[in-house]
């Protein structure tokens, strides 16, 4: 008589039982982008001003996550391709589309903008698409990633500081630096164009930064 099969246990909510420490402190990162973009969307609603602050102060709070969660990784030795993918998605999360909401919600709004918008968070994409790539054949016999090529994507709060003064400055929406510009059907803000810069430096194989 052949034995009765034996169905698999079924593991509820085994998504989160594999979630390392590390991992949680992650989807951190990814809630306070996640809460600066929609922090930036109340304040396009109500136009106050405290919920653009709000989405401001919520990104460097992301920068220290992302910090952590690698060095808890390696410290606790549970670095995982789970791991690496959620960290990407995250980072993509809180230093491509929030800064680029934070850029529309201070004024930068135009047709041309937004297409640089696009163009700065397709960069974001394909720069963390090429690091999960490469990142086995750039590493040292630790299993640490020697340099990045390419910017880092984080190093878009640059962006965001430079936003956050011309706030605090009141140089928003028709008082933005450098004024704006009708080329063809629509308008670009020059201002817009350092995220061009950031997302093509992000993209480059020339330039090579070592991972602290």
């Amino acid at each position: 008589m052949e034995p009765a099969e034996t169905k698999p246990s079924i593991r509820h909510f085994s998504l989160i039982r594999d979630f390392t420490v590390a991992d949680f402190i992650t989807l951190a990162n990814a809630s306070s982008g996640m809460g600066s973009v929609l922090a930036v969307m109340q304040h396009l609603v109500t136009g106050e001003s405290k919920y653009l602050w709000v989405a401001f102060a919520l990104l460097p709070f992301a920068l220290v996550f992302d910090y952590l969660d690698g060095r808890i990784a390696r410290w606790r030795c549970m670095s995982s391709l789970l791991g690496t993918q959620l960290d990407s998605l995250s980072d993509l999360i809180s230093f491509g589309v929030a800064p680029a909401s934070l850029a529309f919600a201070v004024g930068m709004r135009g047709g041309w903008d937004a297409l640089v918008l696009l163009y700065f968070v397709a960069c974001g994409v394909g720069r963390l698409a090429r690091y999960n790539a490469t990142c086995a054949d750039l590493s040292d016999e630790t299993g640490k990633v020697r340099y990045f090529e390419g910017t880092p994507i984080p190093t878009s709060l640059l962006l965001v500081a430079v936003l956050s003064v011309l706030t605090a400055y009141g140089y928003t929406l028709d008082r933005l630096p450098l004024g704006v510009w009708t080329l063809g059907p629509m308008q670009l803000h020059p201002l817009v164009l350092m995220y061009a810069v950031s997302g093509s430096a992000m993209i480059s194989k020339t330039l090579r930064v070592p991972k602290i």
